[in-house]
């Protein structure tokens, strides 16, 4: 019991110093945050130290603990460092165009205001957002180990076939551009939602233009 208990504390140790040594400042709020490489990091080293004790002779169990928590911490971090190094890109790339990242979990999702991307009731894309899907191209090649869930939304006007019709060809098109760019179609999905899940509300002009979207879901392959 007391070998299980000082492998605890070690691996507890290791896991704080991970944490603590990757805390950062967000440039966008000021704020002191945990990156999500240091979460990753930080969580595979203590599943990794649970393993390697778990999985060790009962003298052994100290050095397993390390062991596991050191190849956990490895394991998730480098995880999570894909994922932040591919967030920061977006960020840097589609800042002042009008498309909104955010950073959800493991995935990262762009949100594409409806009247920058089409023209009412329309499924094609405005010639002048081309440019800034391309540079969603460029960041989607250099990080090939993430899927592109591609989602279509609309406002309440109107016929709900109708959006959800629109919704989808919406979708398609976006999927599309980003196929003949020479993205894998093995990693586009399209999906069209209509009026359903508004982010604002659709009694006012400006809660309908919100929900009139695009959203792109970077997920992870693996």
């Amino acid at each position: 019991m007391n070998i299980s208990i000082k492998a605890g504390r070690w691996s507890a140790l290791l896991v704080a110093a991970v944490f603590a040594t990757a805390c950062s400042i967000d440039p966008y709020t000021g704020e002191e945050k945990t990156s999500n490489t240091a979460k990753g990091a930080g969580w595979g080293a203590l599943g990794g130290a649970v393993l390697g004790a778990a999985v060790s002779s009962k003298d052994d169990r100290k050095k397993g603990a390390l062991q596991g928590a050191v190849v956990g911490a490895a394991a998730g971090g480098g995880y999570g460092y894909y994922m932040d190094r591919q967030e920061a890109k977006l960020r840097a790339r589609l800042e002042g165009t009008g498309v909104r990242v955010e950073r959800v979990g493991d995935s990262i999702k762009l949100i594409m205001p409806g009247n920058i991307t089409f023209d009412t009731g329309s499924s094609a894309i405005k010639g002048g957002f081309h440019s800034v899907l391309d540079s969603v191209v460029l960041v989607a090649k250099e990080f090939d180990k993430t899927l592109m869930q591609i989602n279509g939304y609309t406002d309440s006007t109107g016929s709900f076939q109708t959006n959800q019709s629109l919704s989808e060809q919406r979708a398609n098109s976006v999927g599309r551009y980003f196929m003949n760019q020479g993205v894998a179609a093995s990693r586009v999905r399209t999906t069209g939602y209509g009026p359903r899940d508004p982010i604002a509300d659709n009694s006012t002009a400006s809660g309908r233009e919100q929900n009139r979207r695009v959203e792109i879901e970077m997920l992870p392959t693996q």
